[in-house]
């Protein structure tokens, strides 16, 4: 019998680990069910703007960085757990607005104990370079 998890209004963080990944190096996975539409972490990380983010990318190659609305974003790259999460074409995850002028992570859709959870980056240059099978059908037809 599965073990229900009561978050009582809290996150699931505290059941989210870091693990080699078959993705891409390390992941985030989820050691419990969660279900569709719960709220799975405050994405957070220090506030920075346009001209700062793109010196970050350029210069540090930062990846960590969640844009946050017009000239916002959020770099994640001192975080231990959410600058690990991974693209995937079929996402269990998506970013979204929190309320509170900040953004989290909630599940897609069910995920499953341990799923590794995954956002679509949605960049044109990541679907480039996605392994996922979507992405290698649509490069075999070009």
């Amino acid at each position: 019998m599965k073990r229900k998890i009561s978050t009582n209004g809290r996150d699931f963080e505290e059941f989210v680990v870091v693990k080699r990944s078959g993705i891409h190096g390390k992941g985030i996975f989820t050691s419990v069910d969660i279900p569709k539409g719960s709220k799975i972490m405050d994405i957070k990380g220090e506030v920075i703007d346009g001209d700062e983010c793109e010196r970050r990318e350029e210069e540090e190659d930062n990846v960590y960085i969640f844009w946050n609305g017009d000239d916002c974003y959020i770099d994640t790259a001192k975080t231990k757990k959410i600058k690990y999460i991974n693209h995937d074409c079929d996402f269990n995850c998506d970013v979204v607005d929190n309320g509170k002028g900040g953004l989290m992570l909630i599940a897609y859709r069910n995920i499953k104990a341990g799923e590794e959870l995954t956002i679509d980056y949605g960049y044109d240059e990541i679907y480039e370079n996605c392994g996922c099978d979507e992405c290698k059908n649509n490069k075999v037809k070009k």
